[in-house]
């Protein structure tokens, strides 16, 4: 009795195993996966798999789905699945005839992380005929991820500084107008009096007395007539003013003990000082003057035509031609600034003292020691608090010490003050990118033009959006890892080759991106050098280097520099 129960059991369990393998196996021949290996692409690996289905191995009332999985060291990744019917099958999956069989092609995605450098991709089946499940052993179509782009992550990335507007010497200009009565070239007591002309007389004097800071460079008298009389008689008259108002002025300059040359010149009629009166004035018929003026070129004949309009004539008599009886007298001069010298020597004795743009150029040119620079800023933000900059470029040495929480908090500080600001915004999308958010790395370089690491920010973004051609275009001339990582990953090798030689701070990603280029170009004896070089400056390298796939073709060399 046992024995027949045995007998039985088997038996059935025989004919469990049939039904459940009706379908068949698949092999690795049944499938093509594009790229082979694998590439990360903006942190994500995606993949075309072309498969095929045999002559008769779809039954007629089977459903299959195929669900690609990439396994990798400590757990594996799902990608999107396509299912498929047999042809008495009521669905909507993908039908496929028995007799021919059929091809099919589907993408796939996985979010990428560092295990799956060390990878392989398979197809898993989920089938069923009819109500039963069915089998279907996986295969293994595809291996390895090939990972450069995440290189990207290791790359040092200059953050944007916010300049200063700092000058030494600094123009200025003291200008002051003195009117004279019509056909006279008489100093006016009032005139002299004026207020433009107090000041103007002010700035000599604080030239003279003050020449380490003021120096003069030069002293203009222009006299002139208003257009209207004869050419003979302005042209004396507007002569008699230049020497009056000249004279005045050297007797001012003799007083101050001043010694300085007058340039003076005279015009007879100011015609051109009409038209921008006129110009910017509310005269009625105003755009008819001015086309009048266009039009003739002989000054007689100019003020002709402007005095036969009799309804405006009145204006232009009491309102324009009065302001042109004029000499007008300018003082040219230099303010000069503190040295570099005496910039440091008054940071350290009082900075109070400083101005702001003196403290901003102080320690973005003046110092070079990073700890002292941040002196120099945190006193700038004590003593200037409502000024963006030192906050920024506070946030910009955070992010150079990979301190992105202190980065952060300086860059929300400096945006409450300024939002629009292009250094912080471009500096808020390099943190972003640093934290893996595109998305947000996008917005804010949007606001981000104008910054001086705007285009190294912007092509790092399209590096990590895998836009290479692109990121080696937002690079070109900038010789960084990123640079060079953006032209291996456009396949413009020339170029990556120059890069990587400019670099003046060559690291140890400076070298492993050289072995990678080395790779790609044949050069083993090149290959063998970077890497060694490297792994030396960075012993984590060794192990990434002996799961990239770049390096699959010189598993020797990697072997033994590596162990």
């Amino acid at each position: 009795m046992k024995k027949s129960l045995i007998v039985m059991l088997v038996a059935t369990s025989a004919f469990a195993l049939t039904s459940c393998s009706k379908l068949g196996k698949l092999s690795a021949d049944n499938f093509t996966v594009t790229p082979t290996p694998l590439e990360a692409i903006g942190g994500e690996v995606p993949a075309t798999i072309n498969g095929t289905f045999p002559e008769k191995y779809m039954k007629k009332k089977a459903v299959v789905t195929v669900i690609p999985v990439l396994k990798y060291e400590g757990g594996e990744a799902e990608g999107q699945s396509a299912t498929f019917q047999g042809e008495k099958v009521q669905g909507n999956a993908t039908t496929v005839q028995y007799k021919v069989g059929g091809n099919y092609t589907m993408k796939t995605n996985f979010t990428y992380n560092d295990a799956m450098l060390n990878s392989d991709l398979y197809a898993r089946f989920e089938a069923k005929k009819g109500k039963k499940t069915v089998s279907i052993p996986e295969v293994k179509i595809g291996y390895g991820v090939v990972a450069t782009s995440e290189l990207l992550n290791r790359c040092a990335i200059t953050g944007a500084t916010a300049p200063d507007a700092w000058q030494r010497i600094i123009a200025h200009k003291q200008e002051a107008n003195i009117k004279f009565l019509i056909n006279a070239a008489t100093l006016r007591t009032s005139e002299l009096q004026s207020v433009s002309m107090k000041d103007l007389v002010a700035v000599l004097k604080e030239i003279n007395d003050d020449q380490e800071t003021r120096a003069l460079q030069g002293i203009e008298v222009s006299a002139y007539a208003s257009p209207d009389g004869r050419y003979s008689l302005n042209e004396k008259l507007a002569e008699r003013r230049q020497d009056v108002s000249s004279n005045y002025l050297k007797g001012e300059l003799k007083k101050l003990k001043m010694n300085a040359d007058v340039d003076t010149k005279f015009t007879a009629e100011d015609w051109e000082g009409f038209q921008e009166l006129v110009s910017k004035s509310s005269l009625q018929d105003k755009d008819v003057i001015l086309r009048v003026l266009s039009m003739y070129k002989d000054p007689e004949e100019r003020e002709q035509q402007i005095s036969n309009m009799s309804a405006v004539y009145t204006d232009i008599k009491e309102g324009i031609l009065p302001e042109l009886r004029r000499a007008r007298l300018i003082v040219n001069y230099d303010v000069i600034g503190r040295s570099d010298d005496q910039i440091l020597a008054q940071f350290k004795s009082d900075p109070t003292k400083l101005s702001v743009e003196e403290l901003v150029y102080g320690a973005n040119t003046l110092v070079q020691d990073e700890a002292t620079k941040k002196q120099w800023y945190e006193t700038l933000t004590k003593q200037f608090p409502s000024d963006y900059r030192a906050l920024n470029n506070l946030a910009q040495q955070a992010i150079n010490k990979g301190d992105l929480s202190a980065a952060g908090s300086y860059l929300q500080q400096a945006k409450n003050i300024n939002k629009n600001a292009s250094e912080v915004n471009t500096n808020l999308a390099l943190l972003a990118l640093k934290n893996g958010d595109v998305s947000a790395a996008e917005t804010y370089l949007a606001q981000g033009s104008g910054a001086n690491t705007f285009n190294e920010v912007m092509g790092n973004l399209n590096i990590a959006k895998g836009n290479y051609t692109q990121a080696a275009a937002n690079l070109k001339g900038v010789a960084t890892n990123s640079a060079a990582l953006a032209q291996i990953l456009a396949k413009d090798y020339a170029s990556a080759k120059s890069t990587l030689s400019s670099i003046k701070n060559a690291d140890a990603i400076t070298s492993y991106l050289q072995a990678v280029l080395a790779a790609r170009t044949g050069d083993t004896n090149t290959l063998a050098n970077s890497l060694k070089s490297a792994i030396q400056q960075d012993a984590t390298l060794a192990a990434r280097a002996a799961k990239d796939m770049e390096f699959a073709k010189y598993a020797d060399t990697i072997k033994n520099l590596v162990k």
